[in-house]
């Protein structure tokens, strides 16, 4: 699954910005940060600082080096509205090069308000940590035109990574949108109820353009992917998923289940709102439910050149409105529930309805994925490297 990839957007300026005494700071264009470091530290490699002291200080475009080893924080650590890159020059926030910051949250308690990493700033680059063990999101994003990449969202007590509205009165121009997820991992995210923690999430108060790319999300409580929209807030913006990989969600990696969960690969939309997203290229295999699902959307989505194979239901279930299906393909080990789709799909598919067409040679075998050095995701099933 090899693309290349754009990462352009239009600029705002960045905010002001103020340090730990609440005086104005003169901004840093470079900073270190390792677990030992200390607010008042000058953040040099020598004389590391901490994250949230480096948020403060960073200019616009700036760098933040995350040296390896594990952060322990008891509160969300937050990139605030307003402390923002420019789209010719992203503040970056970056793992040291060859070594891995793992922010580790476990200190909190399963609450909505205690998420881990809060990326609420908007033109920013996060690449290369892990947030794990947060009281809710690992990573919410809240500002729009950031970059995630290489992140790894784990055991966290809700959805691993999630775009929606930073408070419940932010108006809808100013929902987050276009964000790209890329090369993104999302695993054994559980809350207690067992219905809530996804892989990825862009839901409930999303704007357009948000993207997700080479990302996979597995062994999730819940779903795969999450693009959810209620009556109350109406229809958020079309996201794109593309060359991307949910497998064995419904199922955490210990075998744990939860009969709450909905268990699909890519949940679509909610509660009979049209919104016309993009799913493109991407694998479902092995969910608890679906592998991907229109779930009440009545939008027209284009579904082209995905592979869905041995989802416990439907590896494709749509039941309404006016999608286009092209170049899909659905394989079964074993018997399962024909596949429906409702909306314009030609003979380039290839569904599954009582036994297996000639693609499915190509998809038979165990599954296994890993990222290129480029950050493209390879895939192969019985050790044969596939393509949707």
């Amino acid at each position: 699954m090899h693309l290349s990839h754009a990462l352009a957007a239009a600029g705002l300026l960045a905010g002001s910005l103020v340090a730990l005494s609440g005086t104005p700071a003169q901004a840093a264009s470079e900073l270190y940060v390792a677990p030992g470091g200390s607010d008042s530290a000058s953040g040099t490699q020598s004389d590391p600082t901490t994250l949230t002291s480096a948020i403060e200080r960073i200019a616009p475009g700036g760098t933040i080096h995350l040296r390896g080893g594990r952060y322990d924080h008891a509160q969300t650590v937050t990139i605030p509205a307003g402390n923002n890159g420019t789209a010719a020059d992203r503040t970056q926030l970056v793992a040291h090069a060859g070594e891995t910051p793992v922010l580790n949250f476990s200190a909190q308690s399963e609450s909505s308000s205690n998420r881990g990493l809060a990326v609420n700033g908007s033109y920013w680059h996060i690449k290369g940590l892990v947030v794990e063990r947060a009281g809710d999101n690992g990573i919410f994003v809240g500002g729009s035109h950031n970059v995630i990449e290489r992140t790894v969202t784990r055991h966290n007590r809700d959805t691993g990574l999630q775009l929606s509205r930073t408070t419940s009165d932010t108006p809808r121009d100013q929902w987050p949108s276009h964000n790209l997820i890329l090369s993104a991992e999302s695993h054994d995210n559980a809350d207690s109820d067992g219905e809530d923690a996804d892989g990825f999430a862009a839901k409930l108060t999303s704007g357009p353009g948000n993207v997700f790319r080479y990302a996979v999300a597995h062994h999730n409580i819940d779903d795969g992917w999450d693009l959810y929209t209620k009556s109350e807030t109406g229809p958020i913006g079309a996201v794109t998923i593309e060359d991307s990989l949910a497998h064995g969600n419904g199922t955490l990696s210990d075998g744990t289940q939860n009969s709450s969960g909905d268990r699909n690969g890519y949940k679509l939309g909610g509660e009979d709102i049209g919104v016309d997203h993009v799913v493109r290229r991407s694998i479902a295999y092995d969910n608890g439910k679906h592998g991907f699902t229109y779930n009440r959307n009545p939008g027209s989505m284009t579904v082209s050149g995905n592979v869905s194979v041995d989802n416990a239901e439907r590896n494709f279930s749509f039941d309404a409105g006016t999608s286009v299906f092209r170049d899909n393909t659905s394989c079964r080990g074993d018997d399962g529930s024909n596949d429906k789709t409702v909306g314009d799909a030609d003979g380039s598919n290839q569904f599954w309805t009582g036994s297996n067409g000639s693609r499915c040679a190509d998809y038979s075998g165990a599954l296994d994925w890993s990222f290129a050095a480029d950050g493209s995701l390879d895939v192969t099933f019985g050790g044969n490297r596939v393509t949707p």
